[in-house]
């Protein structure tokens, strides 16, 4: 489900956090239009309204653990947990975590991935949202979900702020519900 899907005149904020992002021509490789956000977080307001959207949504969900993925849910899921009383869960990158932990690997376009989190960080029945800054094919956040639900967490929702518009994938998201805010700019 997109933010604006009536209309980017329902929330004027979600233009400007679209404007925001800096469209980088073949990074890192020909033919990918990178969507850079760090320039999203340099403009402080835009930057607010982006999690001030995602704090509003989830605000009231019972929601009591916000996941987010290496590196960039790292830039958003902080913020929005603080906001909604809920604790942050890096789910890192293979060797990145101290400690006992759990992995799920998962399929790339060319080769495998995995994603770790510290054992005990979440438990059983605990809600979680997921926080990604893209989403592409929706690989990644699937990975999420299912290391999250390995250890028995409710996962609510998975939440972007840029998603393609054919990534309505939610049979690559184990039939969770994806909340994205802008499409990608060209």
């Amino acid at each position: 489900m997109f933010a604006g899907e009536n209309g980017p005149q329902e929330d004027p904020r979600l233009k400007a956090i679209s404007d925001a992002i800096r469209v980088v021509p073949h990074f890192p490789k020909p033919g990918i239009m990178f969507q850079d956000i760090t320039t999203l977080l340099l403009d402080h307001k835009a930057f607010k309204d982006t999690v001030d959207i995602f704090v509003d949504r989830y605000r009231d969900m019972g929601v009591s653990v916000v996941a987010g993925v290496e590196a960039r849910g790292f830039m958003f899921g902080p913020s929005i947990a603080l906001a909604i009383g809920a604790k942050f869960v890096p789910l890192r990158k293979p060797r990145k975590l101290p400690g006992e932990k759990i992995f799920e690997a998962y399929e790339l376009e060319y080769g495998t991935d995995c994603l770790e989190m510290h054992v005990g960080a979440v438990k059983p029945g605990e809600r979680a949202i997921v926080i990604d800054d893209l989403v592409a094919t929706g690989g990644t956040l699937s990975a999420a979900i299912r290391l999250l639900e390995r250890v028995g967490a409710e996962v609510v929702e998975c939440a972007c702020v840029i998603g393609l518009p054919e990534v309505k994938g939610h049979h690559r998201l184990n039939g969770k519900p994806l909340y994205i805010l802008v499409e990608p700019r060209q």
